[in-house]
């Protein structure tokens, strides 16, 4: 399921290309003039989203998701639509436009990181409450410690005054910029439309499912290979078990090839797992409750008192 996931979030972006054809128009006609907007310093995508890593494969989600951030404020959205067409929390939203899109390089963390950062929550904070007045906020900054000059300040206000706008000019430009699928396309969430069986799925889900097949080709292929693993699970046909090996190989997709080379390490204890009625879920579930009940006295009573809420649970 790891693996799936993986494959879901560096296919983000693959999906968004797909379904931006059905929207151009519409997005054509919403062009018009745009709003002044501060330049930001996005980070630049991983080089190699195909390099078979949760880490790249996650980092390639942020970033196809902070450039929708980019592009929906540039359009004038506030923040708290931004939000809610991404699915995301509008505390977050204002973070990564004042600060950039998490897990950046690590010279550009270094970078970004200074005395003035610290400061950056409470000036967005009086920024949202009404205070225009540079002046007042060097001063106010200066009764909390920062021993900084003006200069990092007034380039910060002028980054937020770049994005000001009246909110109901905001509010009226929201209704002019279409909503496009996947906006709030979510790997971890995705995953579990891959491994539940499609009967059981809500209306909703089945559609959303159906979209993300017909919008990749890689994720069409991940969901077919899916619920074939997941048949063999369920009706215990092991026998099955290289025939779904040799199509995951010419597959050519990297993140399974890794499940190809684990199962082969420990093949046999895989196929017995697929094909023997025998479990030891009894057996863990046991183990997990004596982990439980141990955890609960810790630094509170001594080994005879255990033993008894051992006995007893038991």
């Amino acid at each position: 399921m790891t693996s799936t996931e993986e494959i879901l979030a560096r296919c983000r972006a693959e999906l968004r290309k797909a379904s931006k054809g059905t929207n151009s128009s519409s997005e054509q006609e919403a062009g018009g003039e745009q709003e002044p907007t501060a330049s930001f310093d996005p980070c630049t995508p991983a080089p190699d989203p195909f390099a078979g890593s949760a880490h790249l494969a996650h980092h390639a989600e942020r970033s196809d998701r902070y450039q929708q951030l980019l592009k929906l404020r540039k359009e004038g959205l506030t923040s708290k639509e931004i939000a809610r067409r991404l699915g995301m929390a509008e505390r977050t939203i204002r973070r990564w436009i004042t600060r950039g899109i998490p897990y950046e390089k690590a010279e550009l963390r270094r970078k970004r990181h200074n005395r003035f950062d610290s400061y950056l929550p409470y000036l967005t904070e009086r920024w949202n409450q009404g205070e225009r007045n540079s002046q007042r906020l060097f001063q106010e900054l200066q009764a909390q410690g920062y021993k900084g000059g003006t200069g990092t300040l007034y380039r910060f206000l002028r980054s937020l005054r770049g994005y000001s706008a009246s909110s109901e000019a905001r509010a009226e430009r929201a209704q002019t910029v279409p909503e496009t699928p996947f906006q709030q396309f979510s790997a971890q969430k995705a995953v579990w439309l891959f491994v539940r069986d499609f009967s059981d799925l809500e209306k909703a889900e089945q559609e959303e499912l159906n979209a993300i097949r017909q919008a990749s080709p890689t994720a069409n292929t991940v969901y077919e290979l899916t619920q074939d693993f997941m048949s063999i699970l369920r009706r215990r046909e092991g026998e099955r078990l290289d025939t779904w090996l040799e199509k995951v190989r010419n597959s050519h997709i990297k993140e399974l090839q890794r499940t190809v080379r684990s199962i082969e390490k420990d093949k046999a204890a895989v196929l017995a797992g697929l094909t023997l009625p025998h479990s030891n879920g009894v057996v863990e579930g046991s183990v997990n409750k004596l982990k439980f009940l141990k955890r609960l006295g810790f630094g509170r009573a001594g080994f005879a008192l255990l033993r008894q809420r051992v006995l007893h649970a038991l």
